[in-house]
């Protein structure tokens, strides 16, 4: 999640009237047939951050910077499901950022969604629940000093996941709520000046990392957490990654370079899409069967956060 020029992109929405036409894309292996599929309201804070997908494709996303919460369909039809509650002192006083904004998003079988908030207050700041037809519910407390942003699920254990970018912590907690416990402090998970540990996914028996301050990729064994092994380096502006299947290969947003990127197993990458497939700043990525969605925030480039349908070519 970079968000050096946030409150620059919002003010920015005002004056920006016209989304700009990309030039032809130019997807690369393994993807093709590259077209936006949902543009969103930018002046309304509107700014993907993250998302989790329900069986049938469709999207639920956290708008970073409108306290809220979105089912987008393929067909890009967008729909409010919940709002979280506004921090009295308007958020001023959340870490780094000076706004309250809502990151991580995971969804349960059952189709209950587990959403991030950082307000910067001890009232709000927290993992929430979103049931199904219900008003959205703090389950479990963190601390306001920090900022919650990735968040996974492992659903073999019903064990959440939390990653703290700004204390450099990994949060873990049931689904039911509860305390947090601090899973891992390991120092590659550590900020160098703006935010550190950021997205997660549980894959293949480990919980995978990334770190935007240090550009990498890092996995962690669910039952040694204290062993933290770096996968790739060298990937600035790292925000979120997907794998593309079983295996080890991983597709990742770099928001600042404006980019994404096919990582494989043994660190090396390849740009697939650029700003002229349609990406405003990249912010995370998901796979279901052949289709990947990508959502960009826009949040340097100030013009035209949107919703990115590629085809994953097997």
């Amino acid at each position: 999640m970079s968000k050096h020029r946030v409150k620059a992109t919002l003010s920015a929405a005002v004056i920006a009237t016209a989304v700009l036409t990309p030039p032809a894309p130019a997807a690369s292996a393994p993807l093709s047939g590259v077209r936006v599929a949902a543009h969103f309201d930018l002046a309304a804070g509107r700014l993907p951050e993250n998302v989790a997908l329900s069986p049938d494709g469709t999207a639920n996303v956290t708008f970073a910077a409108s306290r809220q919460v979105a089912r987008v369909t393929r067909d890009g039809t967008t729909r409010i499901v919940a709002t979280l509650p506004a921090p009295a002192d308007g958020g001023v006083h959340t870490p780094v950022l000076g706004f309250p904004l809502t990151t991580g998003i995971v969804r349960g079988e059952d189709g209950t969604l587990y959403v991030l908030y950082a307000t910067g207050t001890a009232d709000l700041t927290g993992l929430w629940r979103i049931r199904p037809g219900c008003a959205p519910e703090r389950i479990a407390a963190l601390p306001a000093t920090g900022l919650p942003n990735g968040l996974a699920l492992d659903p073999r254990t019903g064990t959440l996941y939390i990653a703290d970018s700004v204390l450099g912590t990994i949060w873990s907690v049931p689904v039911r709520g509860g305390t947090p416990k601090a899973w891992s402090t390991a120092p590659e998970l550590a900020s160098t000046g703006f935010l550190g540990v950021n997205g997660l996914k549980v894959h293949g028996g480990a919980l995978w990392a990334t770190n935007l301050d240090l550009g990498t990729i890092l996995r962690i064994p669910l039952h040694r957490p204290a062993r933290v092994e770096t996968k790739a380096t060298g990937l600035a502006g790292i925000d979120d990654f997907e794998f593309t299947g079983s295996g080890d290969r991983i597709l990742a947003t770099l928001d600042s370079p404006n980019t994404v990127v096919l990582v494989r197993p043994d660190g090396t990458r390849t740009t697939v899409l650029d700003g002229t497939d349609g990406l405003r700043n990249p912010t995370s990525v998901a796979v279901r069967g052949d289709t990947v969605y990508v959502f960009s925030a826009a949040y340097s480039l100030a013009d035209d956060p949107n919703m990115l349908l590629a085809h994953l070519d097997r």
